[in-house]
Protein backbone atom coordinates (compact mmCIF):
# COMPACT_ATOMS: atom_id res chain seq x y z
CA UNK A 1 0.00 0.00 0.00
CA UNK A 2 3.01 2.24 0.37
CA UNK A 3 4.70 1.51 -2.07
CA UNK A 4 5.53 3.14 -5.31
CA UNK A 5 2.79 4.17 -7.26
CA UNK A 6 2.68 2.88 -10.82
CA UNK A 7 1.56 6.49 -12.39
CA UNK A 8 5.78 7.28 -12.67
CA UNK A 9 5.42 9.74 -10.55
CA UNK A 10 6.48 10.58 -6.69
CA UNK A 11 3.01 9.05 -5.61
CA UNK A 12 2.65 6.02 -3.52
CA UNK A 13 0.85 3.20 -4.70
CA UNK A 14 -2.60 4.26 -3.14
CA UNK A 15 -2.72 7.66 -4.23
CA UNK A 16 -2.20 6.35 -7.50
CA UNK A 17 -4.59 4.09 -7.33
CA UNK A 18 -7.28 6.22 -5.66
CA UNK A 19 -6.45 8.90 -8.39
CA UNK A 20 -7.40 6.54 -11.20
CA UNK A 21 -10.43 5.67 -9.53
CA UNK A 22 -11.29 9.28 -9.48
CA UNK A 23 -10.21 10.15 -13.06
CA UNK A 24 -12.41 7.59 -14.39
CA UNK A 25 -15.53 8.13 -12.25
CA UNK A 26 -17.14 10.39 -15.13
CA UNK A 27 -16.85 7.68 -17.66
CA UNK A 28 -18.32 5.00 -15.16
CA UNK A 29 -21.19 7.34 -14.77
CA UNK A 30 -21.43 8.03 -18.50
CA UNK A 31 -21.94 4.48 -19.16
CA UNK A 32 -24.89 4.03 -16.53
CA UNK A 33 -26.55 7.35 -18.23
CA UNK A 34 -26.39 5.26 -21.55
CA UNK A 35 -27.92 2.68 -19.89
CA UNK A 36 -30.81 5.01 -18.99
CA UNK A 37 -30.96 6.57 -22.43
CA UNK A 38 -31.53 3.38 -23.85
CA UNK A 39 -34.26 2.38 -21.12
CA UNK A 40 -32.31 0.00 -19.43
CA UNK A 41 -33.27 1.17 -16.14
CA UNK A 42 -32.69 -1.84 -14.22
CA UNK A 43 -29.17 -1.96 -15.04
CA UNK A 44 -28.79 2.07 -15.17
CA UNK A 45 -29.99 1.65 -11.36
CA UNK A 46 -27.44 -1.36 -10.36
CA UNK A 47 -24.44 0.21 -12.11
CA UNK A 48 -24.51 3.25 -10.02
CA UNK A 49 -25.61 1.44 -7.03
CA UNK A 50 -22.33 -0.05 -7.48
CA UNK A 51 -20.28 3.27 -8.30
CA UNK A 52 -21.94 4.79 -5.57
CA UNK A 53 -20.58 1.72 -2.97
CA UNK A 54 -17.38 1.57 -4.95
CA UNK A 55 -16.43 5.47 -4.49
CA UNK A 56 -17.26 4.95 -0.74
CA UNK A 57 -14.87 2.10 -0.20
CA UNK A 58 -12.22 3.94 -2.36
CA UNK A 59 -12.50 6.70 -0.26
CA UNK A 60 -12.44 5.44 3.39
CA UNK A 61 -9.47 3.25 1.63
CA UNK A 62 -8.10 6.81 0.76
CA UNK A 63 -8.56 8.10 4.10
CA UNK A 64 -7.13 5.81 5.90
CA UNK A 65 -4.06 5.24 4.02
CA UNK A 66 -3.34 9.48 4.27
CA UNK A 67 -3.49 9.09 8.02
CA UNK A 68 -1.29 6.01 8.00
CA UNK A 69 1.21 7.67 5.64
CA UNK A 70 1.63 10.67 7.85
CA UNK A 71 -1.45 12.64 6.89
CA UNK A 72 -1.82 15.75 4.65
CA UNK A 73 1.39 17.82 6.20
CA UNK A 74 3.42 14.03 5.03
CA UNK A 75 2.43 15.21 1.24
CA UNK A 76 3.58 18.83 1.53
CA UNK A 77 7.39 17.93 1.66
CA UNK A 78 7.25 16.81 -1.87
CA UNK A 79 6.24 19.51 -4.07
CA UNK A 80 7.39 23.08 -4.26
CA UNK A 81 4.02 24.33 -4.98
CA UNK A 82 3.25 27.28 -2.60
CA UNK A 83 1.67 25.61 0.60
CA UNK A 84 -1.28 28.13 0.63
CA UNK A 85 -2.36 27.89 -3.12
CA UNK A 86 -1.96 24.00 -2.40
CA UNK A 87 -4.52 24.54 0.49
CA UNK A 88 -7.28 26.63 -1.34
CA UNK A 89 -7.09 23.87 -3.97
CA UNK A 90 -7.44 20.91 -1.56
CA UNK A 91 -10.13 22.90 0.29
CA UNK A 92 -12.15 24.07 -3.15
CA UNK A 93 -11.64 20.19 -4.08
CA UNK A 94 -12.82 18.84 -0.82
CA UNK A 95 -16.11 21.24 -0.06
CA UNK A 96 -17.06 20.34 -4.78
CA UNK A 97 -16.53 16.44 -3.08
CA UNK A 98 -19.02 16.78 0.08
CA UNK A 99 -20.98 18.89 -2.03
CA UNK A 100 -21.25 16.41 -4.75
CA UNK A 101 -21.55 13.54 -2.23
CA UNK A 102 -24.86 14.91 -0.46
CA UNK A 103 -26.20 15.37 -4.37
CA UNK A 104 -25.63 11.96 -5.32
CA UNK A 105 -26.54 10.41 -2.21
CA UNK A 106 -30.32 12.23 -2.62
CA UNK A 107 -30.25 11.45 -6.20
CA UNK A 108 -29.69 7.77 -5.55
CA UNK A 109 -32.19 7.94 -2.54
CA UNK A 110 -34.76 9.66 -4.49
CA UNK A 111 -34.52 7.52 -7.55
CA UNK A 112 -34.86 3.73 -5.59
CA UNK A 113 -38.09 5.78 -4.53
CA UNK A 114 -39.41 6.72 -7.47
CA UNK A 115 -38.13 3.66 -9.30
CA UNK A 116 -40.46 1.90 -7.10
CA UNK A 117 -43.64 4.04 -7.71
CA UNK A 118 -43.21 4.28 -11.41
CA UNK A 119 -39.84 5.60 -12.60
CA UNK A 120 -39.75 6.16 -15.68
CA UNK A 121 -42.59 8.55 -14.98
CA UNK A 122 -43.76 11.69 -13.56
CA UNK A 123 -40.38 12.38 -11.65
CA UNK A 124 -38.50 11.41 -14.70
CA UNK A 125 -37.92 14.75 -15.36
CA UNK A 126 -36.77 15.87 -11.84
CA UNK A 127 -34.77 12.68 -11.58
CA UNK A 128 -32.75 13.62 -14.88
CA UNK A 129 -32.09 17.19 -13.62
CA UNK A 130 -30.86 15.65 -10.40
CA UNK A 131 -28.49 13.16 -12.83
CA UNK A 132 -27.15 15.93 -15.02
CA UNK A 133 -26.43 17.80 -11.30
CA UNK A 134 -25.06 14.71 -9.89
CA UNK A 135 -22.33 13.84 -13.10
CA UNK A 136 -21.50 17.63 -13.46
CA UNK A 137 -20.45 17.17 -9.41
CA UNK A 138 -18.86 14.03 -10.32
CA UNK A 139 -16.96 15.38 -13.12
CA UNK A 140 -15.94 18.77 -10.67
CA UNK A 141 -14.71 16.00 -8.17
CA UNK A 142 -12.95 13.82 -10.78
CA UNK A 143 -10.64 16.78 -12.13
CA UNK A 144 -9.98 19.02 -8.75
CA UNK A 145 -8.61 15.60 -7.62
CA UNK A 146 -6.15 15.17 -10.44
CA UNK A 147 -5.36 18.87 -9.73
CA UNK A 148 -4.78 17.95 -6.33
CA UNK A 149 -2.92 15.42 -7.33
CA UNK A 150 -0.32 16.93 -10.11
CA UNK A 151 0.01 19.58 -7.44
CA UNK A 152 1.50 17.40 -4.67
CA UNK A 153 3.29 14.87 -6.82
CA UNK A 154 4.20 16.15 -10.22
CA UNK A 155 5.34 19.96 -9.36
Amino acid sequence: MLESGFLGTKAPFFMDFVTLIVALLPLMVGIAIYFARNKKYKQHNIMHTVIFVLSLLVFGYFEYSVRLFGGYEAFLKNTTVSHDYLFIVLILHIFISVVTLGVWTSTLIRGKKDYEDGLPGPYSNSHKRAGIRTFIGITLTSLSGIWVYLLLFMF
